[in-house]
Protein backbone atom coordinates (compact mmCIF):
# COMPACT_ATOMS: atom_id res chain seq x y z
CA UNK A 1 0.00 0.00 0.00
CA UNK A 2 1.29 3.37 -0.60
CA UNK A 3 1.84 5.89 2.23
CA UNK A 4 -0.07 8.60 3.25
CA UNK A 5 -2.93 8.15 1.17
CA UNK A 6 -4.73 11.48 0.03
CA UNK A 7 -8.09 12.37 0.93
CA UNK A 8 -10.69 10.91 -0.84
CA UNK A 9 -11.94 11.23 -3.26
CA UNK A 10 -8.54 10.70 -5.56
CA UNK A 11 -8.29 12.02 -8.81
CA UNK A 12 -7.65 9.32 -11.70
CA UNK A 13 -4.38 11.18 -11.94
CA UNK A 14 -3.54 10.85 -8.46
CA UNK A 15 -4.25 7.35 -8.41
CA UNK A 16 -1.41 6.40 -11.76
CA UNK A 17 0.90 8.70 -9.48
CA UNK A 18 0.53 6.43 -6.28
CA UNK A 19 1.76 3.25 -8.42
CA UNK A 20 3.76 4.71 -11.20
CA UNK A 21 1.24 3.83 -13.91
CA UNK A 22 -0.72 5.61 -16.69
CA UNK A 23 -4.59 7.16 -17.35
CA UNK A 24 -4.28 4.32 -19.71
CA UNK A 25 -3.76 1.15 -17.44
CA UNK A 26 -6.23 2.16 -14.70
CA UNK A 27 -8.61 2.16 -17.90
CA UNK A 28 -7.47 -1.25 -18.95
CA UNK A 29 -7.97 -2.71 -15.49
CA UNK A 30 -11.62 -1.14 -15.77
CA UNK A 31 -12.22 -2.62 -19.26
CA UNK A 32 -10.97 -6.26 -18.14
CA UNK A 33 -13.07 -5.53 -14.52
CA UNK A 34 -10.71 -5.49 -12.22
CA UNK A 35 -11.19 -2.01 -10.97
CA UNK A 36 -14.13 0.46 -10.84
CA UNK A 37 -13.97 4.24 -10.81
CA UNK A 38 -16.67 6.23 -9.30
CA UNK A 39 -17.82 9.49 -10.78
CA UNK A 40 -18.21 13.24 -9.16
CA UNK A 41 -19.70 15.03 -12.10
CA UNK A 42 -18.07 14.35 -15.01
CA UNK A 43 -14.75 13.52 -13.28
CA UNK A 44 -13.43 9.74 -12.53
CA UNK A 45 -12.38 9.05 -8.98
CA UNK A 46 -11.66 6.64 -6.57
CA UNK A 47 -11.51 5.68 -2.89
CA UNK A 48 -9.30 4.27 0.01
CA UNK A 49 -10.89 0.65 -0.85
CA UNK A 50 -10.18 1.45 -5.07
CA UNK A 51 -6.56 2.38 -3.28
CA UNK A 52 -6.25 -1.41 -1.67
CA UNK A 53 -7.89 -3.25 -4.98
CA UNK A 54 -5.22 -1.40 -7.03
CA UNK A 55 -2.15 -2.12 -4.47
CA UNK A 56 -3.24 -5.89 -4.59
CA UNK A 57 -3.58 -6.24 -8.47
CA UNK A 58 -0.60 -3.88 -8.85
CA UNK A 59 1.41 -6.57 -6.91
CA UNK A 60 -0.43 -9.48 -8.69
CA UNK A 61 0.69 -7.49 -12.43
CA UNK A 62 4.53 -7.45 -10.96
CA UNK A 63 4.75 -10.49 -10.50
CA UNK A 64 3.19 -11.79 -13.51
CA UNK A 65 0.05 -13.14 -12.92
CA UNK A 66 -2.44 -13.08 -16.08
CA UNK A 67 -5.07 -11.10 -16.40
CA UNK A 68 -7.21 -13.92 -15.97
CA UNK A 69 -5.74 -15.24 -13.31
CA UNK A 70 -6.50 -11.96 -11.48
CA UNK A 71 -9.57 -11.92 -12.30
CA UNK A 72 -10.16 -15.41 -11.05
CA UNK A 73 -8.49 -14.32 -7.71
CA UNK A 74 -10.86 -11.53 -7.01
CA UNK A 75 -13.70 -12.99 -7.85
CA UNK A 76 -13.18 -15.88 -5.35
CA UNK A 77 -12.14 -12.87 -2.35
CA UNK A 78 -15.06 -11.36 -2.63
CA UNK A 79 -16.91 -14.28 -1.68
CA UNK A 80 -14.80 -14.83 1.45
CA UNK A 81 -16.33 -14.24 4.96
CA UNK A 82 -13.03 -12.94 6.88
CA UNK A 83 -9.26 -11.62 6.68
CA UNK A 84 -8.00 -15.50 6.91
CA UNK A 85 -9.48 -16.66 4.33
CA UNK A 86 -8.66 -14.17 2.07
CA UNK A 87 -4.97 -14.32 2.81
CA UNK A 88 -5.25 -18.06 2.36
CA UNK A 89 -6.84 -17.34 -0.95
CA UNK A 90 -3.94 -15.18 -1.76
CA UNK A 91 -1.48 -17.74 -0.88
CA UNK A 92 -2.48 -20.07 -3.04
CA UNK A 93 -2.57 -17.97 -5.59
CA UNK A 94 0.91 -17.06 -5.12
CA UNK A 95 2.49 -20.68 -4.29
CA UNK A 96 0.40 -21.31 -8.06
CA UNK A 97 2.20 -18.56 -9.49
CA UNK A 98 5.83 -19.54 -8.01
CA UNK A 99 4.93 -23.19 -9.67
CA UNK A 100 4.60 -21.18 -13.20
CA UNK A 101 7.77 -19.04 -12.64
CA UNK A 102 9.37 -22.49 -11.86
CA UNK A 103 8.33 -24.40 -14.76
CA UNK A 104 9.19 -21.01 -16.54
CA UNK A 105 12.79 -21.12 -15.19
CA UNK A 106 13.31 -24.79 -16.35
CA UNK A 107 12.65 -24.18 -19.64
CA UNK A 108 14.97 -21.15 -19.93
CA UNK A 109 16.92 -23.32 -18.64
CA UNK A 110 16.91 -26.24 -21.05
CA UNK A 111 16.43 -23.29 -23.88
CA UNK A 112 19.78 -21.94 -23.03
CA UNK A 113 21.97 -25.25 -22.42
CA UNK A 114 20.46 -25.59 -26.37
CA UNK A 115 21.29 -22.36 -27.94
CA UNK A 116 25.07 -22.68 -25.63
CA UNK A 117 25.21 -26.54 -27.29
CA UNK A 118 24.24 -25.24 -30.56
CA UNK A 119 26.98 -22.09 -30.05
CA UNK A 120 29.77 -24.67 -29.01
CA UNK A 121 28.92 -27.11 -32.28
CA UNK A 122 29.32 -24.01 -34.51
CA UNK A 123 32.50 -22.96 -33.09
CA UNK A 124 33.55 -26.63 -32.72
CA UNK A 125 33.35 -26.86 -36.54
CA UNK A 126 35.55 -23.93 -37.20
CA UNK A 127 37.90 -25.10 -34.89
CA UNK A 128 37.94 -28.23 -36.96
CA UNK A 129 38.10 -26.44 -40.34
CA UNK A 130 41.09 -24.07 -39.12
CA UNK A 131 42.95 -25.72 -36.71
CA UNK A 132 46.23 -27.28 -37.29
CA UNK A 133 47.30 -30.24 -35.58
CA UNK A 134 49.31 -28.81 -32.49
CA UNK A 135 52.77 -29.60 -32.20
CA UNK A 136 54.31 -32.29 -29.73
CA UNK A 137 56.50 -30.02 -27.28
CA UNK A 138 58.76 -32.11 -24.39
CA UNK A 139 60.11 -30.12 -21.64
CA UNK A 140 62.43 -31.44 -19.24
CA UNK A 141 61.37 -31.31 -15.83
CA UNK A 142 62.92 -27.82 -14.68
CA UNK A 143 61.75 -26.23 -18.16
CA UNK A 144 57.88 -26.87 -17.00
CA UNK A 145 58.92 -25.50 -13.69
CA UNK A 146 60.26 -22.73 -15.36
CA UNK A 147 57.90 -22.11 -17.83
CA UNK A 148 55.09 -22.45 -14.23
CA UNK A 149 56.74 -19.78 -12.92
CA UNK A 150 56.71 -17.47 -15.48
CA UNK A 151 53.45 -17.72 -16.14
CA UNK A 152 53.05 -16.88 -12.68
CA UNK A 153 55.00 -13.55 -13.67
CA UNK A 154 58.30 -14.31 -11.87
CA UNK A 155 61.02 -11.94 -12.78
CA UNK A 156 63.76 -13.77 -14.28
CA UNK A 157 65.80 -12.37 -11.31
CA UNK A 158 63.50 -13.99 -8.95
CA UNK A 159 63.51 -17.52 -10.99
CA UNK A 160 67.14 -17.30 -10.63
CA UNK A 161 66.25 -17.28 -6.50
CA UNK A 162 63.86 -19.36 -7.01
CA UNK A 163 65.78 -22.25 -9.10
CA UNK A 164 69.19 -21.23 -7.60
CA UNK A 165 71.35 -20.50 -11.16
CA UNK A 166 73.10 -18.17 -12.16
CA UNK A 167 70.63 -14.81 -14.26
CA UNK A 168 72.67 -16.14 -17.49
CA UNK A 169 71.44 -19.90 -17.01
CA UNK A 170 67.89 -18.62 -16.70
CA UNK A 171 68.45 -16.98 -19.85
CA UNK A 172 69.53 -19.40 -21.52
CA UNK A 173 67.11 -21.96 -20.07
CA UNK A 174 64.14 -19.47 -20.84
CA UNK A 175 65.55 -19.20 -24.48
CA UNK A 176 65.45 -22.69 -24.82
CA UNK A 177 61.95 -23.11 -24.00
CA UNK A 178 61.01 -20.39 -26.40
CA UNK A 179 62.75 -22.46 -29.24
CA UNK A 180 60.68 -25.39 -28.55
CA UNK A 181 57.24 -23.65 -28.54
CA UNK A 182 58.23 -21.55 -31.27
CA UNK A 183 57.29 -18.66 -28.84
CA UNK A 184 59.08 -14.83 -29.92
CA UNK A 185 59.04 -13.55 -26.00
CA UNK A 186 57.97 -14.80 -22.50
CA UNK A 187 54.31 -13.67 -22.81
CA UNK A 188 54.01 -15.70 -26.55
CA UNK A 189 56.22 -18.54 -24.35
CA UNK A 190 52.83 -18.65 -21.69
CA UNK A 191 50.36 -18.11 -24.00
CA UNK A 192 51.34 -20.88 -26.24
CA UNK A 193 52.34 -23.16 -23.26
CA UNK A 194 48.69 -23.05 -21.90
CA UNK A 195 47.47 -23.50 -25.45
CA UNK A 196 49.39 -26.83 -25.72
CA UNK A 197 48.04 -27.94 -22.67
CA UNK A 198 52.03 -27.74 -20.92
CA UNK A 199 50.54 -25.55 -17.95
CA UNK A 200 47.32 -24.85 -16.58
CA UNK A 201 45.98 -21.74 -17.74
Amino acid sequence: MPANLPAEPIAISDMANLFGVTHRTLHFYEEKKLLSASRVGLMRVYYHRDIRLMALINTCREIGMPIVAIQDLLAELSDVANQSEANALLRTALEYRKRELFGAQSTLFRQMQQINCLIEQDEDEQMDEEAQPLPRVCLSDLEHQCLTLMAEGYTQIRLARTLQMTPEAVQALEAGIMRKISATNRFQAVAKAVLLGLIAS
